[in-house]
Order: C-alpha cells, then sequence, then structure tokens
C-alpha cells in the first residue's frame, strides 16, 4: 500500500501514471476515429453526454487509486458526489474521461485526468492523452513534464499575434481588448487546453463558467509547474475540494503574461 506518508510523491506519481495508461487503454476499444464511438452513449440532464467507457474508466481508476492511497477522499465526474470527501486531507480528483464530447464523435483531444489534491490545492496531476500518446505529469515544487521531457515556458515575450483558445464569447473580449489575436480551434478537452498551454503551443487559454474541479485540477498543477496561471479574471486561483466543485470564468497564460492577460478581460 501506497501513501504520501509512507513513500515519496515521486513514487505515487509512477503508479498514477501507470494507472491513467492502463485506462487510456481501456477506453481505446471504443474509440473510432472520426465516427461516433462504439459504446453505448446517454446524457446526464439535457446535454452532458456520458458513454459506458466513463463507467469503465472511472470503476477501473476508484478502485485502483482508492487501493494506492485509501486514506484520500474520492471526487470523479461519473461518481455520486460523497461529502465524506470534505472532512479528508487529501482527495482524488478524477475525471476518467475529459472531453466525452470529442470521445464519442471520434475527435482525438481526450484525457484521462488525475489529480491528488491536499488541502485545497493540487500536489500530483497526471494527463494522458490516448490517441496523441502524450502523458502530461506534475509534483508541486518539481516541475511539469510531457513524455518525460521537461516543461518550462520561456519568459520571453511571445510573438505577435497571441494564440487564443477558448469559447467564442470570450476570445473576442480578449481580442477587443489587445487587438487582433491568433484564434486557435477551441480545444475540446479542458484539461488538455490547460496543457497546450503549459507545453507553449497556445498562448492564451479560456475557460467559461461552470468548469469543474476535475476538468481542471491536474492540469492546473502541470501548468503551474511549468511557469504559468490559472486565475480568475481577478487573479484569484481555483481552490478544490470545496462543498460545490465548480468555478468561474478563467484565464490560463504564462506567468510573464498573467497581468496583461486577466486586465483585458476585465474590461
Amino acid at each position: 500500500m501506497l501513501s504520501p506518508s509512507a513513500v515519496s510523491l515521486v513514487h505515487l506519481a509512477e503508479a498514477v501514471r501507470d494507472a491513467a495508461h492502463r485506462a487510456g487503454a481501456l477506453a481505446l476499444p471504443y474509440f473510432r476515429a472520426g465516427e461516433q464511438t462504439a459504446a453505448r452513449l446517454w446524457y446526464k440532464g439535457q446535454s452532458s453526454p456520458v458513454t459506458e467507457a466513463d463507467i469503465a474508466l472511472d470503476t477501473f481508476l476508484k478502485e485502483h487509486l482508492t487501493g494506492l492511497f485509501p486514506e484520500a477522499g474520492w471526487l470523479s465526474e461519473e461518481t455520486v458526489d460523497d461529502p465524506a470527501r470534505l472532512e479528508r486531507s487529501h482527495v482524488w480528483v478524477v475525471d476518467p474521461i475529459d472531453g466525452t464530447r470529442a470521445f464519442a464523435s471520434g475527435h482525438p483531444d481526450w484525457a484521462v485526468s488525475i489529480a491528488l489534491v491536499k488541502d485545497g490545492m493540487p500536489v500530483l496531476g497526471v494527463l494522458h492523452a490516448p490517441i496523441h500518446e502524450q502523458t502530461y505529469e506534475a509534483i508541486l515544487g518539481s516541475g511539469a513534464w510531457r513524455n518525460g521531457q521537461r516543461l518550462q515556458l520561456s519568459e520571453a515575450e511571445p510573438p505577435a499575434p497571441a494564440r487564443v483558445a477558448g469559447p467564442k464569447p470570450l476570445v473576442d473580449q480578449f481580442e477587443r481588448n489587445t487587438g487582433p489575436v491568433e484564434r486557435l480551434p477551441k480545444v475540446p478537452s479542458l484539461a488538455l487546453r490547460l496543457a497546450r498551454v503549459a507545453e507553449g503551443s497556445i498562448d492564451v487559454g479560456l475557460v467559461s463558467h461552470n468548469s469543474q474541479d476535475w476538468d481542471i485540477a491536474a492540469a492546473d498543477l502541470i501548468l503551474r509547474e511549468a511557469g504559468g496561471r490559472l486565475t480568475d479574471f481577478a487573479g484569484v486561483p481555483p481552490t478544490y475540494n470545496k462543498p460545490q466543485p465548480s468555478h468561474g470564468e478563467m484565464i490560463a497564460v504564462a506567468s510573464r503574461l498573467h497581468p496583461r492577460a486577466i486586465g483585458a478581460m476585465r474590461n
């Protein structure tokens, strides 16, 4: 049995990376590139899709991760919320398939997202995108990595125009206050959108209101450890494992650009 009190987060991260890869492999038989998934599909509420792959991955990850660290609470998109998590210092925050719409329609931008949160802040994050064969990971204070290569955002000024991805109304608002931007396609997996800011392929990632802890916790840590920031438009970073795990509009950007970027979104 592993726990952060018994072994280092580095060793725990290795086990979490393995779990993310195994979960991704479980999803692949259901994925059809460019076509509708082979998995059964239904909807939560009016518009939130769920597939049998989401449930299979959630079941696997809950059993595996709680086995690694049973003292931690559990918060997942596909599990009924248990308020007991609020009494735990550590909590697993998981989205078995971040970007279910993409997965279900045959788009490659979906990922397995796993974070370990301690006292409201992520301390370990793993994001695995099986179709792209990319794994992003970070440990608090130890840097961010993609497939074993260090991610570090440059301190140099990026070339203009800024490459911006996110919901059209927020991109419009950013452009009105900064001048012309390069509009990138909206990445359907929010976690991957943030990870691409961390790797430098997106300069500004915009996030609409009502994202959930499981959408952003792992990628938030990856971005922070790469030298970026995820905050609301007042500059306040998200806090995790609250009674309501939802968030308002946010912006993800390299730390050097953060003051100007949030200034553009306040107007």
